[in-house]
């Protein structure tokens, strides 16, 4: 292979781009976040740390409470990722449970994964998926019916040039041109 061939250069892009339109159109970091908090909540209460000479052991009674709460925050993580229309639901349910690990598991596995599991699920209820471009418009383009500062919204009713004005009626308001009466008072209608 050449220093001139794109073989492996081009796949590596071409793959790095996918990942980013993927991870784009869900609450990737949401998800990453809530996995990564059900870890050290489902490990810590089964693991036997070792510092130097003193091992420390938190086995407690609530181990099997720990699993589940870890193992449930490990799948909303996953379906905050392949599922990103329950965002919400996935996003609540892990602050709940990330709240729940405080007195199950060991301080929410030691507090890291209470605070991963309750910005995970923060991230989650406030992510929204992006709005799409129109198809073949470059950077610069605006979706349909959107305006630039250079345009103003007309302040009046739109009169083509040549067209002849509408007569002011004699309430003092312009009465439209198709001959109906019309009875707001300044855009607001009353009722009653």
């Amino acid at each position: 292979m050449s220093a001139e061939s794109p073989g492996l250069s081009d796949r590596f892009h071409y793959w790095r781009r996918r990942f980013r339109v993927w991870r784009g159109s869900r609450p990737f970091w949401a998800g990453l976040l809530t996995m990564l908090g059900g870890i050290p909540i489902a490990y810590l209460p089964y693991a036997q740390l070792t510092l130097g000479q003193l091992s420390l052991r938190m086995a407690t009674t609530a181990g099997a409470g720990s699993l589940i709460i870890g193992v449930l925050l490990v799948t909303l993580g996953l379906t905050m990722w392949f599922q990103s229309i329950v965002r919400v639901f996935a996003g609540v349910a892990a602050i709940l449970l990330a709240l729940v690990s405080i007195p199950v598991s060991n301080l929410g596995g030691l507090l890291i994964g209470f605070l991963l599991a309750m910005f995970g699920g923060a991230l989650s209820i406030s992510w929204a998926p992006g709005k799409t471009a129109p198809e073949g418009s470059g950077q610069g383009a605006q979706p349909a019916g959107t305006r630039t500062r250079a345009e103003p919204e007309p302040a009046g009713p739109v009169v083509q040039a040549g067209a002849p004005r509408p007569e002011p009626h004699a309430g003092g308001g312009s009465a439209p041109a198709d001959g109906t009466t019309l009875e707001t008072n300044g855009g607001r209608h009353r009722a009653g």
